[in-house]
């Protein structure tokens, strides 16, 4: 089917591969580590934030503990044997089938990604990855999307791609960029709120939003 898409990036935590509970947990050990408030969910879903300095700064965490905050949710976090999330797979075998390049950009670090993406096989359907150790800029800069766009070769006109993610700040990289931004739903805060992100529309799970593109049925959208 034509769908006039001719890039699709995807965030990998809690987008693609089963660990925002993972990396929730791993936060909260923060925290318990430095002393501080438990982090609710609500709370975690309020600030959270690839930009894992702002993320702990708004957590409360004092400015001289964060750099090694990030040596505390490492040794707490126990994602790397995760699971893809169900039809992760076969939607990403399914956009390569029909011809559109797909790459992940993910604020995750490349020791941690790059095992996973290798051990799941998505690897090898992937035209590009960028990592969010690659480069200072972190989302919602909009550098590290068009970086991905890049190695697919597609640097040039930004709206005939798109990224799917589960964060608002997702939304704000790929709106930045000029990619359409499609929220995939967590756990953390009702999808309504991808709207505050000026989200284009919002999907169950990656495995949906691409039955829905390549099936042509209607796609869900933020309440405007």
């Amino acid at each position: 089917m034509q769908t006039g898409m001719k890039a699709v990036l995807f965030d990998w935590d809690g987008t693609l591969i089963d660990t925002t509970e993972h990396v929730y947990l791993a936060n909260v050990e923060v925290m318990r580590a430095f002393g501080l408030p438990a982090l609710t969910r609500e709370r975690y879903g309020e600030h959270f934030s690839a930009n894992w300095r702002l993320m702990y700064k708004a957590f409360g965490v004092p400015e001289h503990l964060i750099e090694g905050a990030a040596d505390v949710w490492h040794a707490a976090y126990h994602g790397h044997a995760a699971e893809l999330l169900p039809g992760a797979f076969a939607a990403l075998t399914r956009l390569v089938d029909a011809g559109i390049p797909i790459g992940v950009v993910t604020a995750g670090d490349r020791k941690v990604v790059s095992v996973q993406l290798q051990r799941t096989g998505v690897v090898d359907l992937l035209g590009a990855v960028v990592y969010g150790d690659d480069a200072p800029e972190q989302k919602p800069h909009p550098a590290p999307l068009r970086r991905g766009l890049a190695a697919l070769g597609h640097s040039g006109s930004t709206a005939d791609s798109a990224y799917l993610g589960d964060t608002l700040d997702d939304m704000r990289m790929a709106r930045a960029v000029g990619s359409r931004a499609v929220g995939i739903h967590s756990p953390f805060f009702h999808p309504d709120r991808f709207y505050e992100a000026d989200a284009h529309e919002h999907a169950a799970s990656v495995a949906a939003w691409v039955d829905q593109l390549l099936d042509g049925h209607p796609i869900a959208t933020p309440k405007r």
